[in-house]
């Protein structure tokens, strides 16, 4: 009998590994479903005030933002059984070192995505991590073994 994985695929919002990620599980068959956070930044940063009414200040309309976005991604991460969160090339995710530290708090298996140039900058997010990968396909095939138990 084959179990139903949960994958989070957190952080940077600016590419289409998370495409990349979901396609290659579809591809190979494998049984997951994949949550993550909301990924429209502007409706990421905006949100609490489109809900809940404008704040005095950009410090507040972002305190709020946070807040509503905490609801998420604090669910999403405490239901899954894997973690992926990536690390991109060109802005500093402060959110997604926050959604890896999460995780390893409450002891997640995870796996992170990030390029080579970031070893140093992540070292304490990868000691944390099962498995640092540099590719969406290398985290497909991550998914394939772990799940499967297959190479292949």
């Amino acid at each position: 009998m084959s179990q139903q994985w949960l994958v989070y695929l957190g952080g940077e919002i600016h590419s289409d590994w998370r495409e990349q990620i979901i396609t290659g599980c579809q591809t190979a068959d494998l049984p997951v479903e994949f949550v993550s956070p909301v990924t429209d930044h502007g409706s990421s940063d905006r949100c609490g005030v489109a809900i809940l009414g404008e704040e005095a200040s950009s410090f507040w309309t972002d305190h709020q933002a946070a807040s509503v976005n905490a609801m998420r991604t604090r669910t999403f991460i405490d239901r899954s059984d894997i973690v992926v969160i990536r690390f991109g090339e060109q802005y500093r995710q402060w959110n997604a070192a926050f959604d890896a530290g999460q995780a390893a708090a409450l002891g997640k298996p995870m796996i992170i995505l990030h390029p080579e140039e970031h070893d140093h900058a992540l070292k304490e997010v990868d000691a944390a991590a099962n498995a640092v990968a540099r590719t969406p396909d290398q985290v497909v095939k991550l998914l394939k073994y772990v799940i499967e138990g297959s190479l292949g």
